[in-house]
């Protein structure tokens, strides 16, 4: 770490760049010995972490050319604007110290106490969460970032303003990069910026990301949307007056009403939802009423409908039922003059709560504790911790799909028995509820009461029922339930509850198969040796008992179980000269390929880099697509090169003196080039459910060259397909889609038969 200066300058325009006046103000208070003691004043906290941060970045630049300092300014100054509280915008400019410099955690601690210590690695603990086709990766990273939120929320509050900064300064960066951090801001920060109550972060981000991703279509409405823009305000100004004079003759004229436009990734969400042209979207803007108290809100509600006529069923009471995330108004809808016009009524309190969200009103401010505030307020966030603690890591894509669903708002609120409010998605049914309580709630329900009257379990939930779930000690849940649960989280609680209680079902069914193939004599022996528990290991399964589950499920094929087996037992019984002649022979090859000069990429239609003028094949045993990390290995007897995606179990196994470097050559495919990928589909047994399937694979243009079922009374059907895909990108795409359908279970590739 460089040598910390321990006095400021003497003017702030020593440092060289624009500073708020906020901070200016505070660098006047700068006490001598920065660097040296944590300060207790706000003022001094600020001026000694802005000071710090600008030593430790000095001499870094971002990709525009600019000071790196310049960001964690500007993600200060976004916190300051929420309403952050000082140790959060200390964070701010203290949120990539411990990432991009040499300082340690506990010389910041040392500096600027416990509090802005855990913040600053909370936020480093993230890290990027890059959208690639390395699914556990970006799910390990969501992983970290909620379990950081659990701890203390405010964490994620300076990663949003990390991420606004950099969704506003993106136009330095390649197009692709853009593009990808678009997406994830639109997915995942967006949402999660309405989740926490932050308007003003989440219209910003919507727009910014509607921007990249759809630059003609953000044109195009921008442009509408300036084009009417004189015509507008005069119809808005006209309702203002109207309004106003209403309200001050009913003796409310302490309400201030102003005229306020939709964002514009909010307009096209509305057109594409609705299907509608842009003139057919009336409520391009809205009106809102700030009044001095609760009471005064009803009363203008009253004012508005009776000056205008109201919309029926487009009224709703945020205040006396409030969204979980502490957002409060009055919504309705009217005819205005000539069209429809959405209003909003709140006090100034209410107000600040729906533009700054968690940073208008956090409890320990008063004495209490970010912990308790979160459990009160964030029933969501302890479902996905809860769920990552009980072992729902075991299924990435599962995990990113709830987060994903589950991140968007919630739209129907029932209530719990003692009057708890509880928010769920449209068409949420008993079990949905049932599992939103406790996992242990949902797996043993049998029954529920809804507004004191028995229903059944997949009865869909409306606003406002009070809801009360009949439990069981021998209930467990059913996977017929997965046919109407409409919550990610119920969908992947059935799932791992019915993989936890079938796994004695698929160790037997790996062990026949297994048996069935070995025969019966010294094969238990076997099973408790040595050989079988290193294969295990090398397919990164820790015990026996897994790598027989694994293989009874599809997750394994038998010839990878056995071909490694079979590695295994040779490696311990084979005299010392085969295998020596077999690696000379191997070395011989790898030196033939490394120097031929056809490796460097060329345009002769090789499809493969790296074996040209070699017989190679691809491996039936991880069958790799274009677009997968590939590794060739040269097969014993000089049989020539077997191509495996680099992650291939069977890889593992290969001394690296048999390994070549090899690489797709995407320029070398022909136009509408396939390749064979075998895949085993766990379904609830249902007539009509490979006809779906096989529908959705054919929607999507995807051949089928082999289909079979196996089925068994009471449990679970088993689909083994064999497709022809051109990339790893479209089997991705396409494995996510049938994941998705709510008969499927589980969804695995397997090696080729």
């Amino acid at each position: 770490m460089p040598e910390i200066r321990t006095h400021p300058f003497s003017s702030v325009d020593d440092y060289g760049i624009a500073l708020p006046e906020w901070l200016k103000d505070c660098i006047k208070h700068i006490p001598p010995g920065i660097g040296q003691s944590c300060p207790i004043d706000s003022e001094a906290l600020l001026a000694a972490a802005f000071d710090l941060a600008f030593q430790l970045h000095e001499g870094q630049f971002r990709a525009s050319g600019d000071p790196y300092i310049v960001h964690p300014v500007a993600v200060a100054d976004l916190l300051r604007d929420i309403g952050a509280s000082a140790s959060v915008i200390a964070a701010g400019f203290l949120h990539d110290v411990v990432e991009d410099t040499d300082l340690t955690p506990e010389q910041l601690e040392d500096y600027f106490g416990a509090e802005v210590r855990e913040l600053v690695e909370g936020v480093t603990k993230l890290g990027g969460i890059n959208f690639t086709n390395h699914t556990e990766a970006q799910a390990e990273n969501l992983r970290k970032m909620f379990l950081a939120m659990a701890s203390d929320i405010r964490v994620v509050l300076v990663k949003l303003a990390d991420r606004l900064h950099n969704m506003r300064t993106l136009g330095s960066l390649q197009a692709d990069k853009q593009q990808r951090i678009a997406r994830e801001t639109r997915e995942i920060y967006a949402p999660l910026a309405n989740r926490l109550g932050i308007g003003r972060f989440k219209w910003e981000l919507e727009d910014l990301a509607f921007k990249l991703l759809e630059p003609e279509a953000f044109r195009e409405i921008q442009q509408e949307v300036a084009t009417k823009r004189s015509e507008r305000e005069n119809r808005l100004a006209t309702t203002v007056e109207l309004l106003t004079e209403r309200l001050a003759a009913a003796g409310l004229d302490a309400c201030e009403v102003s005229g306020r436009p939709k964002h514009l990734y909010g307009i096209w969400s509305k057109m594409q939802r609705q299907q509608k042209a842009f003139h057919e979207i009336f409520d391009v803007a809205a009106l809102r009423i700030i009044a001095p108290s609760v009471e005064t809100c009803y009363r203008a509600l009253a004012v508005v409908h009776d000056t205008f006529r109201p919309i029926p069923g487009r009224f709703k009471d945020y205040i006396g039922l409030a969204k979980p995330n502490g957002y409060q108004s009055l919504h309705t809808a009217v005819i205005g003059k000539h069209r429809p016009i959405e209003v909003q009524i709140r006090t100034p309190g209410m107000h600040r709560v729906s533009e700054f969200g968690i940073a208008a009103h956090w409890e320990y401010k008063e004495g209490g504790s970010p912990a308790a505030a979160n459990k009160e307020r964030f029933n969501w966030l302890r479902q996905l911790v809860e769920w990552q603690q009980e072992g729902g890591n075991d299924d990435h894509n599962d995990y990113l799909a709830s987060i994903k669903e589950d991140l968007f708002d919630e739209e129907v609120f029932v209530f719990t028995p003692k009057g708890d409010v509880v928010g769920l998605r449209k068409d949420s049914t008993v079990v949905d509820f049932a599992y939103r309580i406790h996992s242990e709630v949902g797996n043993h329900c049998h029954g529920a009461r809804i507004n004191d009257r028995l229903c059944p379990l997949s009865t869909s939930l409306q606003n406002g029922d009070f809801v009360q779930v009949l439990t069981s000690k021998t209930a467990h849940p059913s996977l017929d339930w997965l046919n109407f649960v409409a919550t990610p989280t119920a969908r992947n609680r059935i799932r791992q509850w019915y993989k936890r209680s079938h796994r004695d079902e698929t160790i037997q069914r790996g062990k026949d198969l297994l048996e069935r193939e070995l025969g019966r004599n010294g094969f238990d022996a076997l099973l408790s040796s040595e050989a079988m528990t290193r294969v295990a290991e090398r397919c990164n399964l820790t015990v026996t008992e897994d790598l027989l589950a694994a293989l009874g499920f599809g997750a394994l094929t038998l010839q990878q179980v056995l071909n490694r087996l079979r590695e295994e037992i040779r490696l311990q019984t084979v005299e010392p000269e085969q295998p020596l002649s077999n690696v000379n022979v191997a070395k011989r090859l790898v030196a033939q390929v490394e120097s031929s000069p056809a490796r460097l990429p060329t345009s002769d239609g090789v499809p493969i880099l790296g074996v040209e003028g070699l017989d190679y094949r691809l491996g039936g045993c991880c069958s790799p697509l274009p677009g997968e990390a590939i590794l060739g290995t040269v097969a014993l007897g000089n049989h020539g090169i077997t191509i495996h995606r680099q992650d291939c179990v069977n890889v593992g196994s290969i001394p690296s003196e048999r390994r070549l470097p090899v690489r797709w050559n995407q320029g070398a495919f022909i136009e509408g080039e396939r390749f064979p990928v075998q895949l085993r589909i766990e379904v609830i047994d249902r007539v009509g459910i490979l006809k779906d399937i096989l529908m959705r694979l054919s929607d999507n243009h995807i051949n089928v060259s082999d289909a079979r079922v196996k089925t068994s009374y009471g449990k679970p059907a088993c689909i083994d397909l064999r497709v022809e895909l051109n990339s790893a990108a479209q089997l991705v795409s396409m494995m996510d889609q049938i994941r998705s359908m709510a008969d499927v279970l589980d969804i695995a590739r397997t090696g080729l038969s």
